[in-house]
């Protein structure tokens, strides 16, 4: 990685290894996890020094502050093996970013850039066989920081864990898609914290997901707190809209996540020459598109599944089905961002980063 190594790690290597008991193309998303995990506290008002650890359970009091005021913030990262073995990481100061960001909103103290880039660097060589080639094959990273101070005084706590776990992935979403357009229930409010990726923001999605769930649909997208007249996110995804030849999306705010995909989707479709409107989209004028002819495509961008496209939609007991579309964009800009993470195509808007 283009980061220099300054840190001292602590290192206890596993005794033994599991990957042998591991079916690497039957794999069930986030289950199974590789030998080792990268583990920091913060006590004393300072981060102690970072360990790498064999994969464990943790110790912590009933009355951790995690458990009863919810801090805890976390993220979502890949790393890919190209064909000569090289390991490659996508954006990952941009995740990096972002975890501070989501831990000062939630008055988590912010973590020392070096510990993270040399921690993870560390944890990925050590694991390194747990990544496979392959396109679509991945390791997913999930670094993440919980309140462990005991106690239930409703105060921010004085101590955290930051870690790091990594799980062998393939794809997240499994076969077709079908979205509910939220009329009733809100994913975050302005002034909230649905920018960050906080455990509760997710919590809150679970009850309205199962509902739909209930009506055949695998995810929803969900509309502004105030009038619902609004798209904004796509259950666990940053969501696009094809109408027309443009493809349109929502402005990030207090209430949606920056996703990094989402960025990165964004600048890849301009470079394909993909017209692209960052613009506040009505429910409204996605059902008057469907129904007109020009909804042509809705895809959502995320780490885990990169683009998935959507095969239908409902709203307030209506259901629809999008037309399929040979080349679609979804695919087309899935394909140019894969190849660079894979490391099969030149990387010109230098997103990815080499493991050294």
């Amino acid at each position: 990685m283009s980061k220099e190594t300054i840190t001292k790690i602590e290192i206890e290597k596993a005794a033994t290894s599991k990957i042998n008991d591991v079916d690497f193309n039957n794999l069930s998303f986030g289950s199974i996890f590789t030998d080792h995990m990268f583990v920091c506290d913060y006590k004393n008002g300072s981060w102690q020094t970072p360990k790498i650890i064999p994969y464990q359970k943790l110790m912590l009091d009933p009355s951790a502050r995690v458990f009863h005021y919810g801090q805890a913030v976390f993220e979502g990262m890949k790393a890919y093996k190209d064909d000569e073995d090289g390991i490659w990481l996508f954006r990952p100061d941009e995740n990096f970013l972002r975890i501070n960001k989501s831990s000062k909103r939630l008055a988590i103290p912010e973590f020392p850039e070096e510990y993270f880039f040399d921690g993870l660097n560390t944890l990925l060589k050590l694991d390194n066989k747990w990544i496979k080639k392959g396109f679509g094959n991945s390791l997913y990273i999930r670094p993440f920081v919980i309140a462990t101070e005991a106690g239930v005084s409703a105060s921010p706590s004085s101590e955290y864990k930051f870690i790091i776990i990594c799980s062998p992935a393939q794809s997240y979403y499994g076969g077709e898609v079908r979205v509910k357009i939220a009329d009733h229930y809100s994913r975050a409010a302005s002034g909230g914290f649905g920018f960050a990726k906080a455990a509760g923001n997710y919590a809150g999605q679970f009850y309205p997901t199962n509902i739909a769930k209930e009506e055949g649909f695998q995810q929803v997208i969900w509309t502004d707190a105030n009038t619902h007249e609004y798209l904004e996110e796509a259950g666990t995804m940053n969501v696009f809209f094809r109408i027309g030849d443009k493809l349109v999306t929502c402005p990030i705010s207090d209430r949606i996540l920056d996703g990094v995909t989402r960025k990165s989707v964004i600048t890849m479709a301009k470079d394909l020459n993909i017209e692209v409107e960052v613009r506040p989209i009505k429910v409204a004028e996605v059902l008057e598109a469907n129904k007109n002819g020009t909804l042509k495509e809705i895809f959502g961008s995320g780490t885990a599944a990169v683009i998935n496209p959507i095969a239908g939609f409902g709203y307030k007991g209506d259901k629809w089905e999008l037309p399929k579309i040979e080349n679609s964009y979804a695919k087309k800009i899935k394909e140019a961002i894969m190849d660079i993470q894979y490391n099969k195509a030149e990387d010109k808007f230098g997103w990815r980063i080499k493991v050294d």
